[in-house]
């Protein structure tokens, strides 16, 4: 597919980021302790998780990218560090020497997961505060926004940076979690997947009904426009009076996790370049298609994405 330029293109990516540990390993027997696998690790891997994964995409595309979070002054967060600077990323890490930096440690074998660990506690206060000085110097050379909300406690202040972002009428993304979106009122576009949208908005049984009430929280949030993900039956976007659906592009679903991240990358990229919102959803969709069928935390590339018929 025909791609714009994304080289002269800057994002900033600002949320919570985390480290995504893999054991891989072998399985042939039951532990004699209690009935559960005993897995025989051959090989760890680190890859950069959470809003870090937003930028890792952004760079894969070949635009520019500034990455705002908060770690932990520890061995994940020198891992972290390391791994965004290896994928081309400018970034502004707030090391808080009172928390551990969030780790999603899993176990797979046979490219199977077989446990997910998680290591997490919420930053400091005053390290917010500092990141927020980061964010008001930043905005300005940003050609689009995007806040990755993973629910860690990196974006306290968003209400602020929402302000901040309006005043300086700049397209902002948010990826939301929760079940409370009052505090993204007024970004561009928000992106839920499918759960997270019925979490907010309740259930539907047709289109029609999902329609209405896609329309009616973009319309209390104030949005632009909603992109609802909606993992096999791909995604739907809703702007003022028009409704646009596009069907699912994976040839094979291997692992989910992730893919969120590279909606929202490939989406806010597009409209960096000045594509329109249709063109970003589609380009957003082909994207997803791709990523899916990696595993684990993964990237699209442009040249995967030129190769798409």
């Amino acid at each position: 597919m025909k791609l714009p330029d994304f080289s002269k293109v800057r994002l900033l990516v600002v949320g919570d980021v985390m480290l995504d540990r893999y054991w891989f390993g072998d399985v042939d027997r039951i532990s004699p302790e209690a009935p559960v696998p005993v897995i025989k690790v051959n090989k760890v891997e680190d890859r950069a998780g959470g809003a870090a994964n937003v930028a890792r995409n952004i760079a894969a595309l070949g635009a520019n990218v500034t990455l705002l979070s908060v770690t932990g002054r520890d061995e994940a967060g020198e891992s972290l560090e390391r791994l965004v600077k290896n994928d081309g990323i400018h970034s502004i890490l707030h090391r808080d020497a009172s928390i551990t930096t969030t780790i999603k440690l899993r176990a797979v074998a046979r490219h199977q997961q077989l446990l997910r660990i998680d290591f997490e506690t919420p930053p400091s206060f005053e390290i917010l505060n500092a990141a927020m000085e980061d964010f008001a110097s930043e905005i300005g050379q940003a050609d689009v926004v995007i806040l990755s909300d993973y629910g860690k406690g990196g974006l306290g202040h968003i209400e602020k940076m929402m302000k901040m972002a309006r005043d300086a009428k700049k397209t902002v993304l948010v990826d939301p979690k929760g079940d409370d979106y009052a505090r993204y009122r007024g970004a561009t576009v928000i992106t839920p997947n499918r759960s997270e949208f019925r979490q907010v908005a309740g259930s539907w049984k047709s289109e029609a009904e999902l329609e209405e009430k896609a329309q009616k929280l973009r319309r209390e949030l104030e949005l632009d426009a909603l992109l609802v993900t909606r993992s096999e039956e791909g995604m739907s976007l809703y702007r003022e009076g028009a409704a646009l659906h596009e069907g699912v592009r994976a040839k094979e679903v291997f692992d989910v996790s992730g893919a969120g991240d590279t909606v929202i990358a490939t989406f806010g990229t597009m409209l960096a370049t000045g594509a329109s919102f249709e063109e970003a959803m589609i380009t957003a969709n082909h994207a997803a298609g791709i990523v899916v069928g990696k595993l684990g935390t993964a990237v699209v590339t442009r040249a995967e994405l030129e190769n798409l018929e």
